[in-house]
C-alpha cells in the first residue's frame, strides 16, 4: 500500500494545537451553543429549567455534567421542526431518518452548517488519505439519509473530483472504478464486500483496481474486517464516524498513518462516555455510551445526545484531538441471549478467522420453549461448497464463537451467494422471538 502521510502544512492549526487550546475553544463555543439552545428552542428551555440548570451556571467543560441527556425520541416528539432554533426559511436542507422504527426524525442545515459539514467530512478524507484532484467514488445513499450527500459535498470541499453513484448496481459501480480511476471510494463496509464479490464475478482481480483508500461507515465493522479488505484490494481501510442528529458522516475519522482510533473533530463535537444504564461520565479510557453536544451548528443544537453507540475516549496521537476506539456495538443492538452480552462485531471477527467462509452473515433469534436460540447464517468460499467442506466449516465457526464469545450457536453454511447482500446498511440481526 501506498503511503499516504500528510505532508507538512496539510493539516488545520486547530488540529495539532495544545489540549489546553481546545479546551479553551470548546469553553466558549459551548457556552455560545448552550446559549442557543436555551433562548431559541423551547424543548430545552422547558428541559433546562425542569432540570434546574441554566447556560449561565457552564463554568468549565466539567459543568456540562449539570445539564439534561437528548435522546432520539425527542426528535420524533417535535416532528418535523420542533426543535429548530432558527427560523424555518434559513433551513437550506432537510435530511430524515427513514422511520422504520417510528416517526422519522428530521434534521435542518443552515448555509453555514452545510459548510461546516463539509469542511469536517473534507478534513476527514484529507485524514483518510485522500488529497486535492483524487477520484473519489461515492457509493453511500443519496436522498435523505446524509451519507452520499455528506460525503459529496466533503469530497468537493477538498477539491476533489467526485462521483456521485450512489448504491446499487453494482456491476456499475465496478466499471466506473475503473473507467473513472478512483482512488478513493466512500461506501459502508457490507456493500464494499458486495463490490469486492462483483470484481471477481467479472474475472478482474480488486488488487490491480486504482482503489487506494476506502472510507467506510454507518455500521459497526472490525479490524479483522478492515484486514480483510486491504489485503483484498491493497489499499487502507478507514473508519469514518457521525449520525444525522450531530451531523451526518464526519464527526470524527481514523488517519491514515495510525489506524489506532477516530480523531473527534473536538472544534465542533465535544464528546463524553457515559454509563448507559446511571448515565454518569465516565473517565476517558473507559467502555460506555458515546454521548455528543454541538458547538457550532445553527440550525439544530444538539445537547448531550445519546447515541448508544459503545465507545471508549482515548489521548490523541496522530492529531492533538481525542480518539474514540471502534464502535463495538450499540447498546439497543446488544444481544443478551442465555445472560450472555454478544454483539455482531464479534461474530463477523470470528467468521473472518475461517478461511473456508465468504464474510457475509446473518443472526437470526428464535425461541424454543423458555430458551432463546441464535442461528447464524453463513456461506461458503466457492471452492469449499462441497458438502464435507461446509460441515468442517460450520463446526469450526460455531467452536470459536464458543469458546471466544461464551455462546453455543447453530451455524447454517449455504451456498456461495445465498446470503442477503446490503446496498447501504446491512442488517445483521432477524428477531423472530415472539414479542411481549
Amino acid at each position: 500500500m501506498k503511503d499516504l502521510s500528510p505532508r507538512p502544512g496539510d493539516l488545520d492549526q486547530i488540529e495539532t494545537a495544545s489540549r489546553d487550546e481546545i479546551a479553551a475553544l470548546q469553553l466558549d463555543r459551548m457556552k455560545w451553543s448552550l446559549r442557543h439552545a436555551y433562548d431559541n428552542v423551547p424543548f430545552y428551555r422547558q428541559s433546562f429549567d425542569a432540570a434546574g440548570v441554566h447556560p449561565d451556571d457552564l463554568h468549565s467543560l466539567a459543568d456540562l455534567a449539570k445539564f439534561p441527556f437528548t435522546v432520539k425520541q425527542d426528535l420524533r416528539d417535535h416532528y418535523p421542526y420542533g426543535l429548530f432554533a432558527v427560523p424555518r426559511e434559513r433551513i437550506v436542507r432537510l435530511h430524515a431518518s427513514s422511520g422504520t422504527t417510528g416517526q422519522p426524525t428530521v434534521v435542518g442545515y443552515t448555509a453555514k452548517d452545510i459548510d461546516t459539514w463539509a469542511t469536517c467530512v473534507a478534513r476527514s478524507l484529507r485524514a483518510s488519505g485522500t488529497r486535492p484532484g483524487d477520484v473519489v467514488h461515492v457509493a453511500y445513499g443519496y436522498g435523505l439519509f446524509t451519507g452520499g450527500l455528506g460525503a459529496h459535498y466533503g469530497a468537493e470541499k477538498l477539491g476533489c473530483t467526485t462521483v456521485p453513484v450512489s448504491g446499487g448496481m453494482t456491476p456499475r459501480q465496478v466499471q466506473l472504478i475503473e473507467d473513472f480511476g478512483a482512488s478513493t471510494i466512500m461506501v459502508t463496509p457490507s456493500y464494499m464486500l458486495s463490490i469486492l464479490d462483483e470484481y471477481r464475478a467479472q474475472g478482474r482481480d480488486p488488487r490491480q483496481s486504482p482503489l487506494q483508500v476506502g472510507v467506510f461507515g454507518a455500521e459497526p465493522w472490525t479490524n479483522a474486517m478492515r484486514e480483510e479488505i486491504e489485503q483484498a484490494v491493497d489499499m487502507h481501510a478507514v473508519d469514518i464516524y457521525g449520525l444525522s442528529e450531530v451531523m451526518g458522516p464526519g464527526v470524527a475519522n481514523e488517519c491514515v498513518e495510525t489506524k489506532d482510533g477516530l480523531h473527534i473533530w473536538e472544534d465542533h463535537f465535544y464528546p463524553e462516555v457515559i454509563d448507559p444504564v446511571t448515565g454518569e461520565v465516565l473517565p476517558d479510557g473507559e467502555l460506555g455510551e458515546l454521548v455528543f453536544t454541538s458547538l457550532t451548528k445553527e440550525a439544530l443544537p444538539i445537547i448531550r445526545y445519546r447515541t448508544r453507540d459503545l465507545t471508549r475516549l482515548l489521548p490523541g496521537t496522530a492529531r492533538s484531538m481525542r480518539r474514540m476506539e471502534k464502535i463495538t456495538g450499540r447498546s439497543d443492538d446488544m444481544i443478551i441471549l442465555r445472560g450472555v452480552n454478544v454483539f455482531p462485531t464479534q461474530i463477523e471477527e470470528q467468521l473472518l478467522a475461517v478461511p473456508e467462509l465468504a464474510p457475509h452473515f446473518q443472526i437470526e433469534l428464535t425461541r424454543e420453549g423458555r430458551m432463546d436460540q441464535m442461528s447464524v447464517l453463513v456461506e461458503a468460499v466457492a471452492e469449499f461448497a462441497a458438502d464435507d467442506h461446509r460441515a468442517a466449516s460450520a463446526r469450526a465457526l460455531s467452536h470459536r464463537i464458543k469458546q471466544r464469545v461464551g455462546v453455543s450457536v447453530r451455524v447454517t453454511v449455504a451456498d456461495p451467494g445465498s446470503v442477503a447482500r446490503s446496498q447501504g446498511k446491512a442488517v445483521r440481526i432477524l428477531d423472530k422471538r415472539p414479542k411481549g
